[in-house]
């Protein structure tokens, strides 16, 4: 596996409305692995795709040293394949099963191959991987977790030299996360993935920043991407600055020469009058002042050149990234005061015995963690009242949710007339500073919500929950970094570090949870909400 790699020559790409994707994209990526890096939409999966072969370039090529393995974000399976299909291992099986029958027809031979022991090795693999599945089992009967399970399984099967994983943590539980960490921790061949996983990105060799149609290589793991980053735009800060003050004096210099030639000319002039000369001789002397003056000017001309394109090129290293700031004090919950208080929730056979119990005081931060399919949805459900059942007590302030698919807006309103439907009172001059605040300026807030892209939908949403009227005193979050890229996964940071309200939180990102500063962490085992250690 030392010579697993993946090279891309001159790559370009463009879809068929001609929408250029890369332009001249070139680089290598050797033994290792490496975390692929960049806002939604710049083309992280369409790369994937194209070291792949399911999509051609429209220029340039890519090679691939090795088998390849490839795990898309979305699995093309059907809920009747058996674990056996899904693992592409049934010929073998169906083969080694007709040879301990008996059947010694040279065909199954021929199927087997040097295979005999697929049956241990695929246990094993479904082992690493948390996957407790006999090879008949319907895919049907699989949590959407349990299934990208499978389909990595089915990857490492082919025992490949180069790997590409497209979010492979999406829909994971946190147990089934694990897995997949220790499985790719003794990873040894070429590995390129697309995360926003920051614990899974913090377990990578090095980094891989897509941005602006060139992809550059930083070694280390993604905190150290990110202190480089941090690094790189100080400095970048500064050059701007330095540029600005180098414009502005040439600038002023070259103003200062015009004047001085102004005055030059002009003296000269009165210089000639004065002094009687001759027509021609005054006309030679005034065209070699011009000449001289035009030379000055266009010295300070050059100079002024140079100094904006300097600017520009210290423009293009700064990132634009803007964080919010936000404060929220209609949020605010007292301390003590019990926003929520219910038991005895049982539902099918998730809750069972006397039911599940909840109380929520004060400005709580609380993290709910369960294996998929546990009902930690159903338990959100319960609290935001729209499944009843057991006893509730909610107080008068209102209870806000916020699931992973963003499905609060009206699609077919603008960003400033959603804002308006939750916060009718507020005068319009203040939306549109809200609105800015949330980096939607200009034209931006008239644009339809259903044309916004991901993390402008996230802000937008964002902005209509925390300040409706009246102001949510507590907030349900169900995987909310699901599909976030890392830029909008941080600004939803942000939102949370200021609202002052208490929160319930469904989330298996590790690191995202440590950044909110949560107060009480429960477990739903067994049907009861217990008490767990932090983390």
């Amino acid at each position: 596996m030392s010579d697993a790699s993946i090279v891309c020559s001159s790559l370009s790409f463009a879809w068929p409305d001609d929408t250029p994707v890369f332009t001249g994209l070139s680089f290598a990526v050797g033994p290792g692995r490496a975390g692929l890096v960049a806002p939604n939409g710049a083309g992280k999966s369409t790369l994937l795709k194209l070291i792949a072969g399911e999509l051609s370039p429209t220029a340039g090529g890519v090679s691939v040293d090795g088998v390849l393995g490839y795990l898309p974000q979305t699995l093309p399976l059907v809920g009747d394949l058996t674990v056996a299909e899904v693992l592409g291992i049934k010929p073998v099986v169906d083969a080694l099963n007709a040879i301990e029958s008996g059947d010694v027809d040279e065909r199954h031979f021929n199927a087997v191959g040097n295979d005999w022991d697929i049956e241990e090795r695929t246990r094993a693999q479904l082992d690493r991987l948390g996957l407790d599945a006999s090879l008949d089992r319907r895919l049907s009967t699989f949590s959407g977790g349990q299934v990208i399970s499978l389909g990595l399984a089915a990857q490492l099967l082919k025992q490949p030299d180069v790997l590409l994983l497209d979010e492979p943590t999406n829909n994971l539980d946190l147990d089934a996360r694990r897995n997949l960490y220790a499985v790719l921790e003794n990873w040894n061949g070429c590995l390129l993935l697309v995360s926003h996983d920051r614990a899974l990105l913090d377990r990578m060799d090095r980094i891989a920043s897509l941005e602006r149609g060139e992809l550059r290589l930083y070694g280390g793991n993604f905190t150290a991407y990110e202190e480089a980053v941090a690094a790189e735009q100080e400095v970048a800060e500064k050059n701007i600055r330095s540029a600005e003050q180098d414009l502005k004096r040439e600038k002023r210099e070259l103003q200062q020469a015009r004047e001085r030639a102004q005055r030059r000319a002009s003296n000269a002039q009165k210089g000639l009058k004065d002094a009687g000369l001759a027509r021609i001789n005054a006309g030679n002397m005034k065209r070699s002042a011009e000449v001289s003056a035009a030379k000055a000017n266009q010295t300070h001309a050059n100079r002024l050149s140079d100094a904006k394109a300097k600017l520009d090129e210290a423009g293009r290293a700064r990132r634009d990234e803007p964080r919010l700031a936000l404060e929220l004090p209609g949020t605010a919950v007292p301390a003590g005061r019990t926003v929520f208080e219910g038991s005895g929730l049982r539902v099918r056979e998730l809750f069972a015995g006397e039911g599940a119990a909840l109380n929520i005081r004060g400005p709580e931060r609380i993290a709910l963690s369960a294996p998929n399919g546990a009902g930690k949805s159903t338990v959100l459900r319960w609290i935001q009242g729209s499944l009843v059942a057991g006893e509730v007590k909610r107080a008068d302030g209102r209870i806000a949710y916020l699931s992973q698919r963003l499905e609060l807006l009206d699609l077919d309103r603008t960003v400033f007339e959603n804002l308006a439907h939750f916060a009718p009172t507020m005068p319009e001059a203040q939306r549109m500073n809200l609105l800015a605040r949330f980096l939607f300026r200009g034209q931006r807030i008239h644009l339809p919500a259903g044309v916004l892209s991901g993390g402008e939908r996230l802000r937008a949403t964002l902005a209509c929950v925390l300040y409706a009227e009246p102001a949510p005193q507590l907030l349900l979050l169900d995987e909310p970094t699901n599909n976030l890229d890392l830029v909008s996964v941080e600004q939803l940071e942000s939102a949370l570090t200021a609202y002052r309200g208490a929160f319930v939180v469904v989330s298996h990102d590790e690191r995202f949870l440590s950044e909110l500063g949560i107060t009480r962490w429960l477990t739903l085992t067994g049907g009861q909400l217990l008490e767990s250690a932090a983390g």
